[in-house]
């Protein structure tokens, strides 16, 4: 239940943060459609040009994708199909929902690389659900069998 909470409200911020938010100026920018569709290519002109860029391409590169783990993290630890390829699938799916939205409002552009990088956030919140769920486990295993042991003890 607590993941499911989680999951709805990790969804209100992202969708607020990435559609309403202006937090790098950039409401109002566009007065025309904007979009790129050359996989890549504004991933590299970040990088190319992040000395003059400053925090901005770093913020660009890097929140695309970490914007997007909580997604792959929550995803699974509120639904029943906990699938690498249902994470895969669904974070692709939001963020292209977020990129046609923010290009039909002009609120931003449609970029196949955010789509790239906010795919690969979900799927690095998946791993890292995995790990956690696997660490969880080894750790209710070893309580069960301290469990056990100790009332084998008792008797």
């Amino acid at each position: 239940m607590l993941g499911k909470i989680l999951f709805v409200l990790y969804i209100a911020f992202l969708l607020y943060f990435l559609i309403f938010s202006d937090w790098y100026g950039r409401a109002g920018e566009f007065e025309e459609y904007r979009y790129n569709l050359v996989l890549f290519q504004e991933i590299e002109r970040f990088w190319t040009y992040r000395e003059q860029l400053g925090w901005v391409s770093y913020a660009n590169l890097f929140g695309n994708v970490l914007i997007f783990v909580p997604f792959g993290f929550f995803m699974p630890m509120a639904s029943r199909y906990r699938s690498f390829f249902l994470t895969l699938f669904y974070s692709f799916g939001l963020s292209f929902l977020v990129e046609s939205f923010q290009f039909v409002t002009k609120v931003g552009s449609f970029d196949v690389d955010d789509l790239l990088l906010n795919t690969l956030g979900g799927v690095a919140g998946y791993i890292l659900f995995v790990i956690c769920n696997t660490v969880r486990r080894w750790h209710d295993a070893d309580q069960a069998r301290k469990r056990a042991g100790s009332r084998k003890r008792k008797r």
